[in-house]
């Protein structure tokens, strides 16, 4: 039986047909258009919008899917940037050694227009002449082997404070349950801070609610690494209207750089102050980050802004807190959920260490505790996808054509668990590092600091901070979960890191053997 239509139903039906037949067309041409470039695999996109339907949080977790499902080289189109992610490590090799240049550069982003000082820090610097000056100083000042000797005293100093807040608090009678990670971050805040100006940011690690407070307000609103990109950095319309978080931004950045300019600012008028007491040798030696690029700047004040110092002295404290206070986290939780070989290790330090605390030149006689270390970045890397690479120019990578300007992930998150790579790949196994004399042994395999000439400076920094810290903490203290349940390992992704979703909160009394030592410290 047919029904007959109105003409009003005719005409929507009409014109439902029309958009169909012109969505079809759209759809046949953008994908014909993706095929004769030669692009890599994709999924279905929608026009305008690209891939960004298929976006969930962790972000790290949606592209190990769809690579798992299309395979180790993906392009995907996020709004109006192209992005390609490559999860394998012959792909990594090709990126980072034959297009190596290519890729040294960094994406624009809201957040990068607000907060990079015009994209001068080291970190987001476009590849060239400003960012090898900046890398030569950097390495020179900051990271060189005769720098990370004399800032030797400053790590364990700030690790010794910790341990005796430990003891004083785990040594009441009852016990204790510590949030490991607060701890941790007000460690490595107190070490950064050390380095850059030679104070404090908090005098006891037993802290009232106000610098509890202070502490949130520095490691989340001010110093966290933040969001890579936003929505409105796919959709420019979005900006446009004003529908992004460039106000929030803008806040943040008047907040760092109030913070930074105080302390450069300090130590200008300390340097006043002292002029007339000071010797020469004396003003020949330089104990902070501060002075060392002050005096730069006084040789060449017209190359050597307030704003480069700035960037350097921020980069300190965005690169470096977060990452280092997160791997000890990672590696207590692990080593919670697995007391075997939290007891190797502590055997280890015990076997090489009498009588007193671990020191710095101690860690070279504790190949297994560097082998925990290496396996917990493995399972866990801070920056599971790293900084993001940009293309300055067209390249192929596995064969496949890939446009200038693309944004590149390079997901070593899923390397690092790549069953072709690693046997177990999601066993908790220090023992696969045995034998391993360094990170460059491990070849592309391994880059928990990443890869090429842009990789992490401060490396050897943050290896040498949580290898004492964590060795520290294995010696003295034997720790325990709250409760009999393992400890919660799932994580979060709100940015470049990759936080535990649930703080780790452990119990621990120190070892009747380092009770005299640590009542000394």
């Amino acid at each position: 039986m047919l029904v007959a239509l109105d003409p009003l139903s005719m005409e929507f039906l009409y014109y439902l047909l029309l958009n169909l037949f012109i969505l079809f067309i759209i759809l046949k041409v953008f994908s014909q258009v993706n095929k004769n470039k030669n692009l890599p695999p994709s999924p279905f996109a929608l026009p305008i919008l690209g891939h960004i339907y298929l976006y969930k949080k962790p972000l790290t977790r949606t592209l190990q899917s769809l690579s798992n499902r299309y395979g180790p080289i993906l392009f995907l189109q996020f709004g109006s940037r192209p992005v390609l992610v490559i999860s394998s490590v012959s792909l990594v090799e090709e990126c980072f050694t034959k297009n190596d240049i290519i890729f040294a550069n960094r994406p624009s982003s809201i957040a990068g227009d607000h907060l990079t000082y015009n994209y001068t820090i080291f970190a987001w610097s476009p590849y060239g002449y400003h960012w090898r000056n900046i890398r030569r100083i950097t390495t020179i000042e900051i990271f060189s082997s005769k720098s990370l000797q004399m800032s030797a005293k400053i790590r364990k100093e700030e690790i010794c404070s910790l341990v005796s807040s430990l003891f004083r608090r785990s040594t009441g009678g009852s016990s204790q349950h510590f949030n490991l990670k607060f701890m941790f971050s007000q460690l490595m805040f107190n070490i950064i801070m050390r380095l850059v100006a030679g104070k404090r940011c908090f005098e006891e690690f037993i802290m009232d609610l106000d610098e509890q407070k202070r502490l949130h307000t520095l490691s989340k609103e001010i110093f966290a690494p933040g969001m890579i990109f936003e929505l409105g950095d796919f959709l420019p319309i979005l900006r446009k209207i004003g529908y992004t978080e460039e106000k929030c931004q803008i806040k943040i950045h008047k907040s760092r750089d109030s913070f930074l300019q105080n302390l450069i600012n300090e130590f200008r008028r300390k340097q006043i102050h002292s002029s007339t007491t000071t010797t020469g040798e004396d003003k020949k030696k330089k104990t902070t980050i501060i002075e060392a690029l002050l005096s730069i700047q006084e040789a060449e004040p017209e190359q050597y802004s307030d704003d480069f110092i700035k960037g350097i002295l921020l980069l300190m404290f965005t690169a470096g807190v977060d990452t280092s206070s997160l791997t000890l986290e990672w590696a207590m939780s692990l080593l919670l959920n697995h007391p075997d070989i939290l007891q190797k290790a502590r055997s280890e330090i015990n076997h090489n260490v009498h009588d007193r605390l671990l020191e710095d030149y101690d860690l070279a006689k504790l190949p297994y505790l560097h082998c925990v270390i290496n396996e917990t970045l493995r399972l866990y890397p801070v920056a599971p996808l790293l900084v993001p690479h940009f293309s300055s120019e067209e390249c192929t990578v596995g064969g496949y054509n890939i446009p200038r300007g693309t944004v590149l992930y390079a997901n070593i998150g899923a390397i690092h668990r790549d069953p072709k790579v690693w046997t177990d790949p999601d066993k908790f196994m220090p023992e696969r590092f045995e034998g391993v004399q360094g990170e460059k042994e491990m070849g592309f395999k391994f880059m928990p600091f990443g890869v090429g000439r842009r990789m992490c400076p401060g490396a050897n920094l943050a290896m040498r901070v949580v290898a004492l810290a964590l060795g520290t903490l294995i010696q003295c203290f034997e720790w325990e979960r709250v409760g009999q349940e393992q400890v919660e390992m799932h994580e979060t992704n709100t940015g470049v890191t990759m936080p535990k979703a649930d703080p780790l909160i452990a119990i621990c009394k120190p070892y009747p053997s380092m009770v005299e030592t640590l009542s000394q410290v």
